[in-house]
Parts: structure tokens; C-alpha cells; sequence
């Protein structure tokens, strides 16, 4: 199931707090993915927390994106308060 990304917050320690269009709130731990192309362009912390939602999943500056459903399928459920 391909669910689109309608928000997205850049959280500390390369964490990326996503919302889907189905209204789960979920996170992302990116820190694994840093020290591989594209994404160690983003290890500068400036740099990563200008993600932003583009064609239904996170991308940043410089034409860097990650697969919607690999953001779902590892990424953890948030507590519903």
C-alpha cells in the first residue's frame, strides 16, 4: 500500500517525524542512512532539517528524496495522544 507524506518534521539526531495522508503519525530514524550518496549530504544539521514534502514524500535541496514506502515500512508508529 503507497500511502503519500503530508507533513514532515525534521526531529534531532536525524529523526524525521512524518504524518501520512491516512492521518498515522510516525518516525523515522535516518542516522543509518547518513554516510551513504545522496543522503551524507545531509549530515550537516542545517542541511537536514530543511526537509520538505515533494510528489507525496520527504525530499531536500539538491534534488534528494527517499521512497515513500520505505519511510512507512520503517518507520515506527507515535503514540496517539
Amino acid at each position: 500500500m503507497l500511502l503519500d507524506l503530508t507533513s514532515v518534521t525534521a526531529g534531532p539526531e536525524f529523526t524525521l517525524l512524518l504524518e501520512f495522508e491516512n492521518g498515522e503519525c510516525r518516525c523515522f530514524n535516518m542516522a543509518p542512512y547518513m554516510e551513504q550518496k545522496p543522503w551524507v549530504r545531509l549530515k550537516y544539521p542545517e542541511s537536514f532539517r530543511a526537509a520538505f514534502i515533494e510528489n507525496g514524500t520527504v525530499a531536500w535541496p539538491g534534488n534528494i528524496d527517499i521512497d515513500p514506502e520505505t519511510l512507512y515500512e520503517l518507520s515506527v508508529p507515535l503514540p496517539v495522544n
